[in-house]
């Protein structure tokens, strides 16, 4: 790994892990990749839990990775891969705060997440792992205390600039686009428009889909059950 994300969530993750990418630093690895495989949330509740993991096999085929849960081991995984360069997304701590809380956090808590779990037990380890790690771990079960999470975000960035050596930090804000980014990663600024993915309002339609999807789910059998027993009558 050439590249370590060491930005929460909703700092503009998404559209680094596409710049990377067309910069030559990928496949980079972000929390999507457990969306799509929840089967590897088991690797990161294994190294949360402090058991031995074997990063490189894990992560042999990224260039980069970026969002959470890498964020939360850039320590880890800056011993692991000590060549690597670390970059630091930030934002506004407010609009950091008010993204997260109507996305992620709504994702996460405000969706039925615990009947996937029942019924699709594979779609529980991403509500595991976000839970455990996130918002019970990181933020103590206090996400919603917006003084509070503020402060850990605000932490987290301080410890990243004191933790990092400066001459491998890059503190970024993809507002800036590709000047800063290229500078730092020594490679020529491509022709083109610096990526902007996943803004709140797409993010929220999500949440609106998986709402919908999750009632759905916990309903459906219900309905079932109810015309069967009609029939019978």
């Amino acid at each position: 790994m050439k590249i370590i994300g060491a930005g929460f969530g909703r700092t503009g993750t998404a559209s680094l892990q596409a710049a990377l990418e067309q910069l030559g630093f990928g496949p980079c690895y972000h929390m999507v990749e457990i969306v799509k495989d929840p089967d590897q949330a088991d690797f990161w509740l294994a190294a949360g839990a402090g058991r031995p993991v074997d990063w490189k096999g894990f992560l042999g085929r990224y260039q980069s990775g970026v969002d959470f849960p890498v964020c939360s081991f850039y320590v880890e995984l800056m011993d692991e891969y000590p060549d690597a360069k670390v970059v630091l997304t930030v934002r506004d701590p407010e609009k950091w705060y008010e993204s997260s809380l109507k996305t992620i956090y709504a994702m996460s808590k405000d969706v039925p997440m615990r009947w996937w779990g029942r019924y699709v037990p594979r779609m529980g380890k991403i509500n595991e792992l976000a839970s455990t790690q996130i918002w019970d771990g990181l933020f103590g079960g206090r996400f919603r205390d917006k003084e509070h999470a503020i402060a850990i975000y605000q932490r987290h960035i301080e410890e990243v600039r004191r933790r990092v050596p400066a001459d491998k930090l890059l503190v970024f804000d993809v507002a800036e686009g590709w000047e800063p980014l290229c500078r730092f990663l020594d490679v020529p600024v491509p022709d083109g428009p610096f990526p902007r993915l996943n803004d709140m309002a797409v993010f929220q339609r999500r949440v609106r889909i998986m709402k919908v999807a999750s009632w759905a789910m916990v309903l459906l059998p219900a309905v079932l059950l109810g015309g069967v027993l009609a029939r019978r009558r």
